[in-house]
């Protein structure tokens, strides 16, 4: 029979050994973690994302999944994430709050999901994040204080939702945009659609890439946003080839 004292040290032994492991030791069964800070759990079926990861996660990889929401404290509790894919989920919009911890964020994917607006202040707090991708999802209304505090943004993907206008202030927002898609969306073209076609010109010397597709308006409206618009090439090549995928001066 061992000693009583040894029976006192034996769990407290095990348990300081068990904190002595790589976090890595924590991924989660249905995941795979390819190194300490690299988890994937693409292609799982998964309905919502596993409870627990390593707190020292940086990438986090959940595209083609079933997921539904983005737990609101997800950043609050991995810091560090700087990657987050959920393409192909099943997420119908995003809590407020839930983008409140994440600083350290580079990269967000959440394109081929169900989301329909984008209310204010979403992205709050995720003042480094450099690429988001929104694409094919059924987005019809985005805040024009959706952006706000994006002032890292390079690359904004919009494409393929169900916009048939954007507010410019949302726009104004990202200083340091770079490619921005909006094709394959139900642009209604209007006066607030000559805002945005102004924007863009405004800001084609910094804009490396803009997609723009689907203009409806008639011969008036057509007009009316000309006027608007110093440099007549971009509406010019927009809408003169008919849904053309390049337009203007430092856009391709």
């Amino acid at each position: 029979m061992l000693p009583c004292f040894l029976l006192l040290i034996s769990p407290l032994f095990c348990f300081s050994c068990l904190l002595m492991l790589p976090l890595g030791f924590l991924c989660p069964s249905v995941c795979i973690c390819m190194d300490y800070h690299t988890i994937d759990c693409r292609d799982q079926g998964l309905p919502s994302l596993p409870s627990s990861f390593p707190l020292d996660v940086r990438k986090l990889l959940a595209a083609n999944n079933h997921i539904q929401t983005i737990p609101a404290d997800l950043l609050l509790f991995y810091g560090d994430l700087i990657y987050l894919d959920l393409k192909n989920n099943s997420l119908t919009s995003i809590e407020e709050g839930t983008f409140i911890s994440s600083s350290r964020l580079l990269f967000l994917d959440l394109s081929y999901n169900n989301l329909t607006q984008l209310d204010a202040g979403v992205f709050k707090s995720a003042e480094k994040l450099i690429k988001l991708y929104l694409g094919n999802n059924n987005l019809s209304e985005v805040h024009k204080a959706a952006f706000e505090s994006l002032s890292s943004l390079q690359v904004l993907e919009l494409n393929n939702n169900n916009l048939q206008s954007l507010s410019v202030t949302a726009l104004e927002a990202l200083t340091s945009l770079r490619n921005i898609r909006l094709d394959g969306n139900p642009w209604i073209c209007d006066c607030d659609f000559a805002n945005l076609f102004f924007w863009i010109d405004e800001n084609a010397k910094k804009l490396q890439k803009v997609h723009i597709r689907s203009l409806k308006g008639n011969t008036r409206q057509i007009s009316v946003i000309k006027a608007k618009v110093k440099k007549k090439v971009i509406l010019e090549s927009v809408l003169i080839r008919a849904f053309a995928k390049t337009a203007g001066r430092g856009l391709r």
